[in-house]
């Protein structure tokens, strides 16, 4: 009678490692008590998710925060749905956001002790594994056919059974060694799976990093665990990956909850300890009153090129994700005055169970707070870079004159409480376009805004005589007091207490009056401070435009 060690050799005769010997070439590593190892292991199946973002981010956070280890692993083992170049693509939208791995796979070659990096490059490595698993008899050759699989399928529907393949529908699980060294000496296509010991009556129980103690199902599925083209199965490779690379915490999507008695069991059968999981909440989609996943194919936002192409700092996008975290993170920016979420503590323990809904909304607010804190000149060049790559004519309108760009970005900069109203870089484009002469003429083409309860003729003239009267080339002071002046005699109240306690003996208030100057100069009825404009402008361009636009009326 044959025996599993005959079967294993069969099986895989150019493995000649052993377990002992894996275990020498990647030893625990030397890391300071506490430290921790994690990382992120996508499939270059496309782009970045913003979950996979999300997940990333805390991954990496976790690691830097306790002196430990952030590494990339590259899962290639899906050869059907892997897409050629988006393993590199990963890696350079990661980096766009600051999240650089420690070590791991990089297109220039991997980087650290305990690569490969990319599963595709590890056959030998989960074959050794599994080689032991079959000597052990936790793993055996299964001769099912796609055929095979949908009658066992069929057979189970018709006994309203949970479909898989355990127990009596376990084929092959109880085949001879003698049958399977036939069979495979035959020439039968073969597949490796995992022999399960496990009883879908009894429980699992694990404590998550996030949530807690979780009970679930004990796994009694054989799953594969080497697919027919050699390569192994993510519920494999994984265990493997994690246990040779020495990772202490997995922090991976709530959608994989479920399969953690599957790994959770390799681990024990392997005499292996298992890293702590983390499963964290999906980022959710308000769609028609529900909540649903934020979903690539329906949702721009669910790609981080979404936020990168709308020219968001990609900061403001971690800050918001760490608030979605930890909810205490708002609070203590507000506190220590910062948006650096490398200094604050971040903890598991504090991450929400149910998934935060997607609010761009807050998004904005946490942009248009960084933005205001950035520096002129960085506003300047990050704006440029984004313009260079996304909007060729912004981009040719700032290089033709950046002293000039700069002096825009400027304004109300330098104050205790920096104008907020730009949230991304494309922003930017869009509000500041009436500085220059080509897109003012456009506005003023279209018409401009003025408030319709005042008659043209009342408008007009305030226009005229502003720019006929009005103080030039002065502090912004006497610039108000001027205007204040001209708004009087066209009979506008100069103070708004005046104009509250009897507006009808007026044609306006001040604010009305100053409002006229606005949409001249800017073609809006927002702006940021009407001093700094013309100041820039120049006074030319001021009177100019001021004629203009009554000449318009």
């Amino acid at each position: 009678m044959a025996t599993n060690e005959e079967l294993a050799e069969l099986l895989f005769p150019e493995i000649t490692e052993t377990i002992e010997d894996l275990e020498k070439r990647y030893p625990k590593r030397d890391l300071p008590e506490g430290a921790q190892v994690t990382r992120f292991a996508p499939s270059p199946t496309g782009f970045l998710h913003t979950g996979s973002l999300f997940t990333s981010m805390i991954s990496y956070v976790i690691a830097k925060q306790s002196g430990g280890i952030f590494y990339f692993r590259l899962e290639d083992t899906d050869t059907k749905r892997t897409i050629e170049g988006s393993g590199n693509d990963l890696i350079d939208q990661l980096h766009a956001f600051g999240i650089d791995h420690d070590e791991g796979y990089y297109p220039t070659g991997d980087k650290g002790a305990y690569g490969p990096y990319q599963q595709s490059a590890r056959r030998d490595i989960y074959k050794t594994v599994i080689k032991e698993l079959i000597r052990r008899g936790r793993a055996y050759p299964d001769f099912c056919t796609p055929e095979d699989l949908d009658a066992i399928r069929a057979t189970q529907e018709a006994n309203k059974v949970l479909p898989g393949y355990y127990g009596v529908y376990a084929r092959d699980r109880n085949l001879t060694v003698d049958e399977r060294i036939e069979k495979i000496k035959a020439g039968t296509p073969w597949v490796i799976r995992y022999r399960s010991n496990g009883d879908h009556d009894k429980k699992t129980k694990f404590v998550d990093a996030i949530r807690g103690e979780i009970e679930l199902q004990d796994n009694d599925v054989d799953v594969v665990i080497l697919k027919s083209d050699g390569l192994p199965t993510y519920h494999f490779a994984h265990v493997v990956d994690d246990h040779f690379m020495r990772t202490t915490i997995i922090s991976r999507g709530e959608e994989w909850i479920p399969s953690t008695p599957i790994h959770l069991d390799m681990f024990r059968a392997l005499d292996w300890k298992a890293p702590k999981y983390a499963h964290i909440p999906s980022i959710m989609k308000l769609d028609h009153g529900n909540k649903r996943k934020l979903s690539k194919r329906k949702d721009p936002e669910a790609a981080v090129s979404y936020f990168l192409d709308q020219g968001f700092d990609p900061n403001a996008l971690l800050v918001y994700l760490m608030s979605i975290a930890n909810s205490n993170f708002e609070e203590w920016c507000i506190a220590n005055k910062s948006f650096d979420f490398n200094k604050f503590q971040f903890s598991l323990k504090k991450m929400s169970l149910d998934g935060a809904l997607f609010d761009l909304d807050k998004l904005n607010y946490f942009a248009k707070e960084i933005v205001a804190k950035m520096p002129a000149e960085e506003v300047l060049a990050k704006t440029k870079a984004w313009a260079e790559k996304y909007d060729a004519a912004f981009y040719e309108r700032i290089t033709s004159n950046e002293e000039y760009f700069g002096k825009i970005l400027n304004i109300e900069k330098n104050r205790p409480n920096p104008r907020k109203d730009y949230a991304k870089w494309s922003d930017i484009e869009r509000l500041t376009h009436y500085f220059y002469e080509p897109l003012w003429n456009e506005i003023l083409d279209k018409g401009l805004p003025f408030n319709e309860k005042f008659e043209k003729s009342l408008v007009k003239e305030m226009l005229v005589d502003l720019a006929d009267n009005m103080a030039y080339g002065v502090d912004e002071q006497t610039w108000f007091a001027s205007v204040k002046e001209i708004a009087a005699k066209h009979n506008f109240a100069i103070s708004n207490k005046e104009y509250k306690a009897n507006p009808t003996a007026f044609a306006g208030s001040l604010s009305d009056s100053a409002e006229f100057i606005r949409v001249a100069l800017t073609g809006t009825n927002q702006s940021p401070n009407l001093h700094e404009i013309m100041d820039i402008l120049g006074d030319d361009v001021v009177k100019s435009r001021l004629k203009l636009s009554a000449e318009r009326l």
